[in-house]
């Protein structure tokens, strides 16, 4: 989908959060590194540009930069914290440096309500969320004073001709009740953005995707864990592929209690459409793993069986053209620096190797999505609801809840105990409210004494 708000980060906290935020008003946002030229980006359907906040100083040396032609291409700019210092810089603005710093709660006096505080009161002043050590202290000619803050004289400046505005603080963080508002004001009544981010419409755009992806013929495999990630892809391509889409269930020996039984039950209704191979590899993985106690070494030993197994199942289906991977956003994002490309944070990696080894084309249908939208298109594609709302679950599995040697024995006293432990956390309403609650298996025994 073509993205009508880009989002320039230069190592905010936040960045993530301000995509979701704008997504969340029904705009499609997407995030790049600060250092995006505006010639790399297809600016056809662009409607605004966001520069985020980042740790830096604008007037550090090594601060990070941007290219300035994006305030001469007219797309309307705001530009948050670090991004509105940014913008009072390359307009002549005075910055001072640390003489008032403020951190957390505050709040802005309304001084201007139209545009970018349209719906507010004048004289007003809001909750917001500060995190700043350097403030702009004279507003750049042609901008007007919208909003200041006991810490920040000028903690809300805008230009209405070049519709060009920034806010020293975050109005994306929940901290700032009224941030919604105010970027709802700058995406749809300065920026004329459209409302057009919707669940329905990513999953439509995504199956005549998919389908165009895969010629006639083609067959797809996907790794099945159950987890929500694997999940919603594998729906999602079904729903444009049929019965060329091939899941692959491995169970490794290193589930939770029944989750096999409960994965397959729940997976297997007619209504998902999905075509699943559940392989029992628990032999296999337990005999790789005897005798190992290191964590890393055995994630590794299980990332090299599992692929050894999937491509066994793979090779007994024909005409295998692609893999599907639940590839989530924040993995792409990930995987570049607000430096640029030659300062790489991590490599992201689904299920490592795979798709060079099989020489296989990927189908990453999560690759533009956020957590909690692939649940919203979860809920949308009709998964059951106990497993779109699972707790995290490592790869790994029980392996790396165990500290020392794997055995079966070991495996039982840890599943009774997590299937225990996640029977009360549930019994007193709080599963849902935790973002994971497990048991972990060490290797020493106590006992109790009485007396």
């Amino acid at each position: 989908m073509q993205a009508q708000v880009l989002v320039l980060d230069f190592g905010s906290q936040f960045t993530q959060l301000i995509a979701r935020r704008v997504r969340e008003l029904g705009v499609y946002s997407e995030i790049r590194a600060c250092t995006t030229k505006p010639d790399q980006i297809d600016r056809s359907g662009l409607k605004a540009i966001v520069l985020s906040g980042g740790p830096a100083s604008v007037t550090s040396a090594d601060a990070p930069v941007f290219d300035e032609q994006w305030l001469e291409t007219g797309i309307p700019v705001l530009g948050i914290c670090y991004g509105m210092q940014l913008i009072a810089n390359h307009f002549g603005a005075e910055l001072v440096s640390g003489a008032s710093r403020e951190y957390g709660y505050s709040t802005c006096l309304v001084q201007n309500n139209t545009t970018l505080f349209d719906g507010f009161e004048k004289g007003e002043n809001t909750p917001i969320w500060m995190s700043h050590g350097d403030h702009v202290e004279s507003i750049p000619n042609g901008f007007d004073l919208l909003g200041s803050s006991p810490g920040a004289p000028h903690a809300a400046i805008g230009c209405d001709a070049q519709k060009i505005f920034g806010v020293q603080f975050h109005v994306e963080v929940a901290h700032t009740p009224r941030g919604k508002d105010i970027l709802g004001n700058f995406l749809f009544k300065i920026a004329d953005c459209r409302k057009d981010w919707t669940s329905s419409g990513f999953i439509s755009e995504s199956v005549k995707r998919i389908s165009r992806e895969v010629s006639a013929g083609g067959n797809v495999i996907c790794g099945l864990s159950g987890g929500v990630d694997s999940t919603v892809a594998a729906v999602l391509v079904a729903k444009a592929l049929g019965d060329r889409l091939h899941c692959i269930f491995v169970d490794n020996g290193l589930l939770r209690k029944d989750e096999k039984q409960q994965v397959m039950q729940a997976l297997s209704s007619a209504e998902l459409g999905l075509q699943i191979t559940a392989v029992d590899g628990e032999s296999r993985f337990l005999s790789a793993l005897k005798g190992v106690s290191d964590p890393e070494e055995k994630r590794k030993i299980i990332g090299r069986v599992f692929i050894e197994v999937f491509e066994e199942q793979a090779e007994k289906i024909d005409n295998v053209t692609h893999l599907v991977q639940g590839t989530l956003y924040p993995d792409v994002i990930e995987s570049v620096s607000v430096r640029g490309p030659s300062a790489t944070i991590k490599t992201h990696h689904n299920v490592g190797g795979l798709p060079e080894r099989m020489n296989l084309k990927l189908i990453e249908p999560l690759r533009e999505l956020f957590k909690d939208e692939v649940r919203r298109i979860g809920g949308e594609l009709a998964i059951p609801v106990e497993l779109l709302n699972r707790q995290p679950f490592p790869g790994p599995g029980l392996a790396v809840r165990i500290l020392g040697d794997i055995t079966p024995e070991r495996l039982k006293i840890l599943r009774e105990a997590d299937q225990i432990f996640h029977d009360e956390i549930a019994a007193e309403g709080l599963y849902h409210s935790l973002w994971q609650s497990f048991a972990v298996l060490l290797p020493i025994q106590s006992v109790g004494v009485m007396g």
